[in-house]
């Protein structure tokens, strides 16, 4: 259990936890609850899941509740190592399997955004979840 809750004593983590984690838990709603203009989550789990992977249903619901349990994970930096490897499994698949033929720009549908949300989630596995998060508070 420490080691999913230890963290480097930084404030350098709580402007990307409170980003990456807004941004998430923001794209993770819309897919699970529906709400700012989502589809909902029975909608998410009709689509077809990016790189071929099966059963759609299931890893479709995965991404979904990654983004949304993971971004509020994050947010308040619970288990913020986990979470963010999560939302980093989710921001690769998202980058490859679907903006990547698209090139880099996000104007042109490319995988700039999900590359940079990708980088954020990295530095936060490497340094968790730093000041003022519930990790720091865990024995």
């Amino acid at each position: 259990m420490s080691r999913l809750t230890a963290t480097t004593a930084t404030w350098a983590t709580f402007p990307i936890r409170v980003a990456l984690g807004a941004i998430m838990f923001a794209h993770g709603a819309q897919k699970v609850l529906g709400i700012w203009g989502g589809r909902g989550l029975n909608a998410w789990m009709a689509g077809t899941a990016p790189l071929d992977l099966r059963p759609s249903w299931f890893w479709l619901c995965l991404s979904a509740f990654s983004e949304f349990l993971g971004g509020a994970m994050i947010m308040i930096g619970l288990f913020t190592r986990a979470a963010a490897f999560f939302v980093a499994c989710t921001m690769g698949v998202a980058m490859f399997g679907i903006h990547w033929r698209s090139g880099f720009f996000m104007t042109q549908g490319g995988f700039e955004y999900p590359f940079a949300l990708l980088g954020m989630a990295l530095a936060l596995i490497i340094m968790g979840g730093g000041n003022a998060s519930v990790d720091q508070q865990m024995p």
